[in-house]
């Protein structure tokens, strides 16, 4: 069994600048994965929250931390959230509640687990952009 809730060293530093990139890609790849399934375009992240807090637990490190309703990431102590602003995270009462025992239950770390290839994929691009940014910088 993943402990998801568990700190993870950060693969790259987290900051505002890298949060921004980091939405955008997770924008857009959630956007090609509707277009997969022939689900109409995102307007939002709504429903991303799995993916996007695998991806920024993979990619900043920090815990993934959550409830039946809604996964964030906590990085460096700060509550971290690529869909804070999308529809679904906004009418939700409590949406940085944590509830711990939520990540051991079977099925819960089945679907993060199905969901982690996808992830891991996004990750490999993520960080080759950001290393081919660094190169046409210079």
């Amino acid at each position: 069994m993943t402990d998801w809730t568990k700190d993870r060293e950060a693969q790259l530093a987290y900051s505002y600048e890298r949060f921004a990139q980091a939405k955008i890609f997770v924008f857009r790849k959630w956007c090609e994965q509707a277009a997969e399934r022939g689900a109409l375009v995102p307007t939002d992240l709504s429903g991303s929250c799995k993916y996007g807090s695998l991806f920024m637990n993979q990619v900043f490190g920090g815990t993934i931390c959550g409830h039946y309703e809604h996964q964030y990431n906590v990085i460096g102590g700060r509550i971290v959230d690529l869909s804070h602003d999308a529809f679904d995270v906004g009418r939700l009462a409590s949406p940085y509640l944590h509830e711990p025992d939520f990540f051991a239950i079977p099925e819960k770390q089945a679907s993060l687990n199905g969901c982690l290839p996808r992830v891991e994929h996004w990750v490999a691009q993520f960080m080759a952009e950001i290393a081919a940014a660094k190169i046409d910088a210079f």
